[in-house]
């Protein structure tokens, strides 16, 4: 028999159109360590071609709670150990800011550390209403990685980020819809189901239009208005001159719903 040590610590399936990817380290609250890194990295490459939607969840009770600290204790070197293991989790979150298309994820129990950089890199989330968000790295002595000091203070800006990383506080789930970290709330026993109906219909729709907002959406907070309209107008361009585009026009003159798998 396979050990928890030795299985995978990320599950995938094609559901559709959805490529789906699981953490499966559930005894350990899906805690990140190099093997999580480099399969969950794999994972986003092995994407199909065919797949228009990313699907991130976690099995167990806790989404993911962060760094494995076990791990970083029992090493002789942790500050190497730490920083490569940030550098191999960063490329994690960069392949999911830049991922073809978009990407939803259904969080609960717990999301804490480097897990909410993770969420953070994602475009919807979907949260059950008992989870606890924590940055949680003041507990150990740590400053934030994995992005998460950037989807923190761009959620709850400056001030209250600070507030919630210099004192080791939580956030609850309403708190982090309230503030725009996580975009739905549903019960906990609906998590994963509402997430994949999520999934599934955002597959449905024109993703690479999708992928357009999402950069648009990005660059306001850091650009003036004259950039931005700039980029409006490029962008719509090319949504208009895009077979989605093209089958949105038709297909609203014609009053019936667009196939947008089909334009391609």
């Amino acid at each position: 028999m396979t050990s928890a040590g030795e299985r995978p610590r990320v599950l995938t399936a094609a559901d559709g159109d959805v490529w789906r990817i699981t953490l499966d380290r559930p005894e350990t609250g899906n805690a990140i360590d190099p093997a999580m890194a480099a399969e969950l990295a794999a994972a986003l490459r092995a994407r199909p071609d065919d797949a228009r939607t990313v699907l991130l969840l976690g099995n167990g009770e806790r989404f993911c709670v962060g760094g494995d600290v076990r791990a970083f204790a029992a090493v002789d070197d942790p500050g190497s150990y730490v920083g490569q293991l940030a550098h191999d989790w960063h490329q994690v979150v960069r392949a999911l800011l830049y991922c073809p298309v978009p990407v939803v994820a259904g969080v609960q129990g717990a999301v804490a550390g480097a897990g909410i950089g993770l969420i953070g890199a994602c475009d919807i989330v979907v949260c059950a209403r008992s989870t606890r968000i924590r940055p949680a790295y003041g507990a150990i002595g740590y400053s934030p990685d994995g992005g998460s000091s950037w989807a923190l203070t761009r959620a709850l800006g400056a001030p209250r980020a600070l507030e919630l990383m210099l004192t080791n506080g939580a956030l609850t789930a309403a708190e982090a819809h309230m503030f725009g970290l996580v975009a739905r709330l549903v019960e906990d026993e609906e998590v994963h189901a509402s997430a994949i109906a999520l999934a599934q219909s955002v597959a449905a729709g024109p993703v690479r239009a999708m992928v357009r907002a999402r950069a648009l959406v990005r660059q306001a907070a850091v650009r003036t208005l004259e950039q931005q309209l700039d980029d409006e107008a490029r962008l719509i361009a090319e949504s208009a001159g895009d077979p989605e585009g093209r089958e949105g026009v038709r297909a609203f003159v014609e009053k019936r719903q667009p196939d947008f798998r089909g334009a391609v």
